[in-house]
This record gives structure tokens, C-alpha cells and sequence, in this order.
């Protein structure tokens, strides 16, 4: 839904901003006006998310987890899993004490329910893998230290980086695209083929579909690809307490490759939430491209250019990359 749209569920939409503190007060209740197309804008930015002022499937869904705080229901394993800023804010918090609970995704899986269990046993709680009122008030009195120390994720994930192999040989790459650019997908595995990884080329508009099919596959990088826009923009995973440090080091590789190919100025890499991004587990790069027409004409050069951007991040894949940009 968007600008025009009128009826209860955009006033459920308003409601909802306005509790998050985004002001929607210029329109009238129900109706999407200039004022909610605004605040759709500043929440789909500030969520990491496709900015376009729509409040569409990802949108809506971003509403519904972040209006979940701490406490405000049992946190379980489930399946489907539960998902909500709540539960992001259970995995910082365990990950800040030194409990693996992953990346913070706000997504209970099961690395989240292990690290819980550890916790509550280690605090003398029944060990559930519940997170309720008691596990909530051991959480509390430890708060000031769970604010301090580093999260065990990004610890994680960059010691598995420095172990990982240094070549493409071997290693398992997914190249995705939502659709339209399958030439330059192939392109591109065909020449991480050629250097001796393991490619495997996916096309969804799904990025959820695409993630769980990376995840199935163990990948250790996805490479996304999309068309639009004018020149380079490239994303990876961050968010509060987490940043994806390969991800973040590969999107400015990439960017820093490809922008010269399109002839247009690249913005470097950004964090972003994207659905493909928040819910692969291994480091993940979407990079936009445009405009379409000359992506199309480069597609070689474009190729190469991603290889190489490839290369040399297996060479180095989070030098540098150590600090959350978002802080």
C-alpha cells in the first residue's frame, strides 16, 4: 500500500509509526497521505530497508517486529521462528556475556535457543531455552556488562575468515539475482568456475527464498546482483550491535570494481537489512547496478570486474573491517 490508500489497514500502519515515534500527524486517519509516505520513508531507512515510501510485504513485516520490546511475550524455538526486535535484543545480550546466540537477525533459531540455555544455566535458571520473567531479571542485573563487551558473533565470524583458505579454489560461492540479469550472473560463474570455485547461480524475487537456498548449499559468500539505479550501490548486513565484517569488506571491494566498469560514480558500501542479507549465514553483498542498458553492454567487463572483486576478498576477507560503522 501506498500514497492514495485509504481504510483500516493504513491506519494500522499509522498507528503503528506513531508508536515507533515517526509523525504522521499531517494526514488524516486512514488515509496514506504525503505525511505517511514520509514516515514510511524514515522508518524504511533507518530499518535498512528498500527506501521507496511503500509499505509493502518487508515493510510491513519490519512494523510488526519492531514494535516487540523485551519482555512483552515468552521467546521460544519455534518453527516458523519467532521474529522481532525482542529478540534481537535477547541476542545482544547474550552475545555481549559470551553466549553464542549468531548474528543478531532477530530471528529465533537455534543458535539463539543453544545460547540460552547456556546462559540460564550458567545463572542458575531452569534451563528451558524459554526467555521469560526470570531469565529477563538475571539478563538485567547483568546489563552494564552486556553493554561493554564485544559480541560473540563478530568474534565468529572474523576468526572464521582469517582460518578460511586464501584461494577460490574450493570454495562455495552462490551468485543470485531476483531476475533480468542471469547473463551477467552466469558470466560471473563461469569465471569463479574458472579460477576453481564452487558456483552455484540462483534467480528468485524472493530474497528469503534465495538465502534459504544459499544456507542449504553452505555457501561461504553470496554475491547478489540487481539492476537499477544509476551507477554502483552495494549492501551488506549490519545492524544495532552487529555488522557483518566480510560482507562489509566484499561490498567495498565490489563497489570499488565495478564503478569504474559502469563509468558512473559508486557510494561505496552500505549497511542495509535486506531480507537475502539478514537471513543468509555467511558473508552476503547485494550490488545494485544501472542503468540497465549499459550493465547489459558490459556484461563481460562487468563479469571480470566481480571476479576480481571476489579474488581479492578470499585473499583478505576482513582486513581492516573491524569496527560497526553504524556506531
Amino acid at each position: 500500500m501506498g500514497a492514495g490508500a485509504a481504510g483500516e489497514a493504513v491506519r494500522d500502519v499509522q498507528h503503528r509509526l506513531t508508536a515507533l515515534g515517526y509523525n504522521v500527524g499531517g494526514d488524516e486517519p486512514g488515509r496514506f497521505g504525503d505525511a505517511t509516505v514520509g514516515a514510511v520513508r524514515s522508518f524504511q531507512d533507518a530499518r535498512g530497508l528498500r527506501v521507496d515510501g511503500i509499505c509493502g510485504p518487508q515493510t510491513w513485516s519490519a512494523l510488526v517486529e519492531a514494535g516487540y520490546t523485551l519482555g512483552d511475550r515468552l521467546l521460544y524455538h519455534r518453527s516458523p521462528p519467532l521474529r522481532g526486535d525482542d529478540v534481537a535484543s535477547l541476542q545482544r545480550r547474550l552475545g555481549a556475556l559470551g553466549f553464542d546466540a549468531g548474528r543478531v537477525d532477530g530471528i529465533f533459531g537455534i543458535h539463539t535457543a543453544t545460547a540460552l540455555t547456556d546462559f540460564q544455566r550458567n545463572a542458575g535458571l531452569t534451563t528451558d531455552a524459554i526467555c521469560g520473567p526470570a531469565t529477563i531479571a538475571a539478563l538485567e542485573r547483568l546489563g552494564a556488562k552486556a553493554a561493554t563487551d564485544d559480541s560473540v558473533a563478530g568474534l565468529r565470524e572474523r576468526e572464521a575468515l582469517r582460518q578460511a583458505p586464501h584461494t577460490l579454489s574450493g570454495r562455495r560461492v552462490v551468485v543470485g539475482e531476483p531476475g533480468g540479469l542471469d547473463a551477467l550472473a552466469a558470466a560471473v560463474r563461469h569465471q569463479l568456475q574458472g579460477r576453481g570455485a564452487l558456483v552455484v547461480c540462483l534467480s528468485d524475487p524472493d530474497g528469503s527464498v534465495q538465502a534459504s537456498q544459499a544456507n542449504a548449499f553452505g555457501a561461504e559468500l553470496y554475491l547478489g546482483l540487481a539492476a537499477g539505479g544509476e551507477g554502483c550501490s552495494t549492501a551488506y548486513y549490519a545492524t544495532q550491535g552487529f555488522v557483518s565484517q566480510g560482507g562489509w569488506r566484499l561490498a567495498d571491494l565490489v563497489d570499488g570494481e565495478v564503478a569504474p566498469v559502469l563509468g558512473l560514480p559508486g557510494e561505496g558500501g552500505r549497511p542495509m537489512a535486506l531480507p537475502v542479507l539478514r537471513e543468509t549465514r555467511m558473508p552476503a553483498v547485494v550490488c545494485e547496478m544501472g542503468p540497465p542498458a549499459r550493465v547489459v553492454e558490459r556484461t563481460a567487463a562487468l563479469a571480470q570486474a566481480l571476479t576480481r572483486a571476489v579474488g581479492a576478498w578470499v585473499e583478505a576477507p576482513a582486513e581492516g573491517y573491524v569496527e560497526d560503522p553504524q556506531r
